[in-house]
């Protein structure tokens, strides 16, 4: 923009800043300076912006969190606790915890634990509460409760795991609804969100057997 030269000493003052000699016409050229209050704050927006983009990114292809509903992972993990997921090329493996989207039968998503994966060979004394996988006996000490049998037979349960399904079950074996049941059975790899990876926001129960928010159990889920 050009600007007759009587007013650049007011135009200064304001802010202005000669770029350009004043031509023959008695114009010059200016250009408002940038505050540097003003400079600071559009660069600190554009970095929380840029932040955030990065956050999005991380959140949408790396982790995820999820609330546990139930007490079927007890005492892993407690009604309403909030856990970290990853899912970027993540492949079942025995003892992990997984959520799911949804089961053979049961439309709303589970957390559970694999105990087998496809072609291992699963057998679960159900009168002496042990499971063993390949021949040999898993060391369980995370559950609760008894692995009793559920509406399948122990022949529908026990087997070879098919290709691209995984067997789970929560820890809470008493009342955990799981591959043991038909409106669960066995679980298709793809349906598989993600692996638990953090318990981010645990809780535990008082002496009246209300949760309360327990901090002292954030934790990684694995030894």
């Amino acid at each position: 923009m050009t600007i007759d030269k009587k007013k650049i000493d007011a135009l200064y003052d304001e802010g202005f800043d000669e770029t350009a000699p004043a031509r023959d016409d008695g114009t010059v050229t200016i250009k408002l300076k940038k505050s540097p209050v003003t400079s600071t704050v559009f660069d600190w927006l554009g970095s929380l912006f840029m932040a955030l983009i990065c956050v999005l990114i991380v959140m949408t292809f790396f982790f995820r969190i999820i609330d546990v509903d139930g007490p079927s992972m007890e005492s892993t993990l407690i009604n309403t606790d909030k856990v970290v997921i990853t899912d970027l090329f993540y492949t079942p493996h025995q003892g992990d915890i997984v959520v799911i989207s949804h089961a053979e039968r049961y439309d709303k998503a589970l957390i559970k634990r694999v105990i087998a994966t496809e072609g291992q060979d699963l057998q679960i004394d159900f009168a002496n509460n042990k499971v063993y996988v390949d021949g040999e006996l898993l060391n369980e000490d995370y559950i609760q409760g008894i692995t009793k049998l559920g509406d399948k037979s122990a022949e529908e349960v026990n087997g070879i795991i098919p290709e691209g399904k995984v067997f789970v079950m929560g820890d809470n074996r008493t009342v955990s609804l799981d591959s043991r049941f038909k409106e669960v059975g066995l679980i298709n790899v793809s349906d598989i969100i993600g692996k638990a990876q953090l318990d981010i926001i645990p809780h535990s129960y008082d002496s009246s057997g209300k949760l309360k928010l327990d901090f002292s159990k954030i934790r990684y889920l694995y030894d």
